[in-house]
């Protein structure tokens, strides 16, 4: 969709993904469960780019059910965060010592 966008390579390419688990193995009758929500950057190699230094935790949805529904609430923090990078912020740049 946006191809001229992966061939910059100072544009972040990121991947959104989610699993749930029972965090109470012993008592399987108990509805509950808990879903990771994880942030992983593609700009890697991918030897690199599925291993835990850069998989990031970004929420975590705790509740009886599947978060399929209202998981854009949960989500909102994120996306937030997402858009302000996107129109820009500034960084400090440590190899030309300023903030560009």
């Amino acid at each position: 969709m946006h191809a001229d966008f992966a061939i910059d390579p100072w544009n972040m390419q990121l991947s959104l993904s989610t699993d749930g688990f029972n965090p109470y193995i012993q008592a399987s009758s108990t509805p509950y469960s808990c879903w990771l929500i994880i942030v992983t950057p593609y700009n890697l190699p991918p030897e690199m780019c599925m291993t835990k230094p850069y998989m990031f935790l970004s929420c975590v949805v705790p509740g009886p059910f599947n978060p399929t529904v209202g998981i854009d609430v949960y989500l909102q923090p994120l996306i937030d965060d997402l858009k302000k990078l996107w129109s820009g912020v500034l960084t400090y740049d440590v190899s030309r010592k300023k903030i560009s």
